[in-house]
């Protein structure tokens, strides 16, 4: 079988390439700090198993409302109303985390999480309405509280180099590639094992979440912030907008676009390959593989002399490409070049995640972090929810797929020309930006 044949060579691939990079990565003093591998032990303890609880989920949202009877045109809505909840709530979310503090909002995001897994429970349409709600809010915690706390433990607590970061997220994306293959394994075998069907990953899901706030609350460290002058979420917005910095505004509109473009690609994926057939199960690992050895890629260039900046707009270049012969590919409904295209995306998402979590941890103030990143997510949300509803509003997945990836191309190539000027503008700027606090203040 095809898929199972390239499932075996890129995780050759992969392996070798995250072998090469962690030699090359050897000689880097990050390596050898006991105190520096430390902290990451504790962070990836605690991520992992809220990552993990989250990747269990994945492949049964869609069937388990499906096995409860709704249509379509309902599921759609279900959808939505995580993505709208993410928008109206992510804001809140950040500026609560750098108000309260970053551990305890991670606390609360296993348990807001693990109330979003119980309301599958019930076939009830408002219940599952409302966990999907919740399931935004915590969405929301997890790409940004997590990755703030870290940040300020690696930079103001343990005053380790900044660029040490980027060793970090690279890690955490590879691994995360590593336990989606083995989620999707263990959700399988639970959905049929345990006898409770598709609500199976769901309950397990629980107890990963429950530990996952345990050890956040008794290993981690609560961040310690100066109070914020004024409302934090209108704060956070203004320093966006009104920073005297263009690379905060443009780093945040890459974001938006190539993580719309990803959600999108996400629904869009099962339906342009279902005329083959395919394992599902094993595109997905094609995919998640495909992750690691981006990432690997990432840590190699980067060992190698490459800036995070540049990987960036080369990792956004690469799914610009790779998302314009999808177009190409599904207009003639060449199920299988699809494909092809598909993977080399994922290898391009597998680059793009340490290069931008990184690059925010350069240029995003430490005060309004996860308030800032919360923003980020804002016009995210909005441009998924609206390719969402204009793909099941009669127009349908698989006769629109390639308009919509031509789409997605266009929003690739604006992120492109957008990264290239970040990057100018990021060589330039982010030294003076460091050295000049009293800015933020002003505001």
């Amino acid at each position: 079988m095809l898929e199972i044949a390239v499932l075996c060579v890129l995780g050759v691939v992969s392996f070798v390439l995250h072998t090469v990079a962690t030699r090359a990565e050897a000689t880097a003093d990050s390596t050898s700090n006991a105190s520096f591998l430390q902290l990451q032990r504790k962070f990836f303890l605690v991520y992992f198993l809220a990552t993990f609880a989250d990747w269990l989920q994945g492949p049964y949202v869609y069937k388990l409302y499906s096995h409860y009877g709704y249509s379509e045109d309902q599921i759609a809505v279900l959808y939505v109303a995580g993505f709208a909840s993410s928008v109206t709530f992510g804001t809140l979310v950040g500026a609560l985390a750098d108000l309260f503090g970053r551990r305890r909002l991670c606390v609360v995001y296993g348990v807001l999480y693990s109330a979003c897994c119980l309301t599958k429970l019930t076939r009830n349409y408002q219940v599952l309405l409302a966990g999907r709600v919740l399931g935004g809010i915590s969405t929301s915690i997890l790409f940004s509280t997590f990755e703030a706390w870290y940040v300020h433990q690696h930079v103001e607590k343990c005053f380790f180099d900044v660029a040490w970061t980027s060793r970090t997220f690279s890690k955490a994306t590879f691994y995360n590639g590593l336990l989606a293959i083995l989620a999707g394994v263990v959700s399988n075998l639970a959905a049929e094992w345990l006898g409770l069907g598709p609500l199976s990953p769901f309950l397990l899901a629980v107890p990963c979440l429950a530990l996952a706030s345990v050890l956040a609350r008794s290993t981690w460290q609560e961040n310690s912030l100066k109070p914020a002058r004024g409302p934090g979420v209108c704060r956070a917005l203004r320093v966006i907008f009104a920073g005297g910095d263009a690379s905060l505004l443009l780093l945040g509109a890459v974001q938006s676009l190539l993580e719309s473009v990803m959600y999108v690609f996400v629904f869009l994926w099962t339906p342009v390959l279902e005329p083959v057939r395919p394992p599902l199960g094993i595109v997905f690992s094609c995919f998640m593989v495909c992750i690691m050895v981006g990432s690997s890629l990432y840590s190699l260039l980067l060992a190698r002399g490459w800036r995070a900046d540049q990987l960036l707009t080369a990792s956004l270049a690469l799914a610009f490409v790779a998302l314009a012969a999808s177009a190409l590919a599904s207009a003639r409904a060449h199920a299988r070049a699809c494909f092809a295209a598909f993977l080399l995306f994922e290898v391009a998402v597998g680059a793009y995640y340490p290069a931008i979590t990184y690059l925010r941890s350069e240029v995003v103030p430490e005060e309004l972090r996860a308030g800032i990143i919360s923003w980020f997510r804002v016009p995210m949300n909005l441009l998924t929810c609206a390719s969402l509803l204009w793909l099941r509003q009669g127009h349908g997945a698989v006769g629109s797929s390639h308009v919509a990836f031509s789409a997605c191309a266009c929003f690739l190539l604006l992120a492109s020309a957008l990264s290239r000027y970040f990057s100018v503008l990021f060589r330039g700027k982010t030294q003076a930006a460091r050295q000049a606090p009293g800015a933020l203040e002003a505001l």
